[in-house]
C-alpha cells in the first residue's frame, strides 16, 4: 500500500503545487472530509481497510450485557471524535484528545484496562483508520474535479 500512496503522491504533487495556498486548503478540506466519511462508513460496517471483518467483542468475566451485543465504535465514528485538520500543505483524519487512546488501543491491538482500576485486557487488532484503493481513487477524482471545475 505504501508504493501505491507514493505513486499517487508523485502524480498529484505537480498538479497541487500549481494551486494557490487558499485553493490547496479548500482541496485538502474536501479530500479530508471525503476520507472521514469513507472511514466512518467502513467503521460502521465493522471492516478493516483491507476488507477483513473486525474480530467480535469478547465477553469479560461471563457477563452478558446489552452493550456487548451492539455495534462497536458508534460514538468514535461521529464527527465529534473523528476529526479532520487541514492546512495548505496537508490534511489529516484521526482521533483527537482522550478518545485517541481508546482508538489507538483498538487499532494496534494493545493491552489496556477495561475500566479505571479494573482488569487489564488484550484487545484484538481492529484497524479503524486507513486508506483503501477506493479511497485513493476518490482522492484522485477529487483533485481532478477541483482542478477542472471553473471558478476555483
Amino acid at each position: 500500500m505504501s508504493d501505491e500512496l507514493q505513486q499517487l503522491d508523485t502524480w498529484l504533487t505537480p498538479l497541487i503545487n500549481k494551486l494557490t495556498p487558499k485553493e490547496r486548503r479548500v482541496l485538502a478540506r474536501n479530500v479530508a472530509r471525503d476520507l472521514r466519511i469513507a472511514n466512518r462508513e467502513r467503521i460502521k460496517t465493522q471492516t478493516s481497510p483491507d476488507g477483513t471483518p473486525f474480530e467480535p467483542r469478547t465477553q469479560l468475566r461471563g457477563r452478558r450485557g446489552a452493550i456487548r451485543r451492539k455495534t462497536m465504535f458508534t460514538k468514535l465514528r461521529t464527527a465529534k471524535y473523528l476529526k479532520i485538520k487541514t492546512n495548505a500543505d496537508e490534511a489529516t483524519v484521526g482521533f483527537m484528545g482522550r478518545v485517541a487512546k481508546i482508538a489507538r488501543v483498538h487499532h494496534y491491538g494493545l493491552r489496556d484496562r477495561v475500566e479505571k482500576g479494573g482488569p487489564q485486557h488484550q484487545y484484538a487488532r481492529r484497524e479503524l483508520i486507513g486508506i483503501t484503493s477506493a479511497d485513493r481513487n476518490r482522492i484522485a477524482n477529487s483533485v481532478l474535479n477541483h482542478l477542472t471545475t471553473p471558478g476555483k
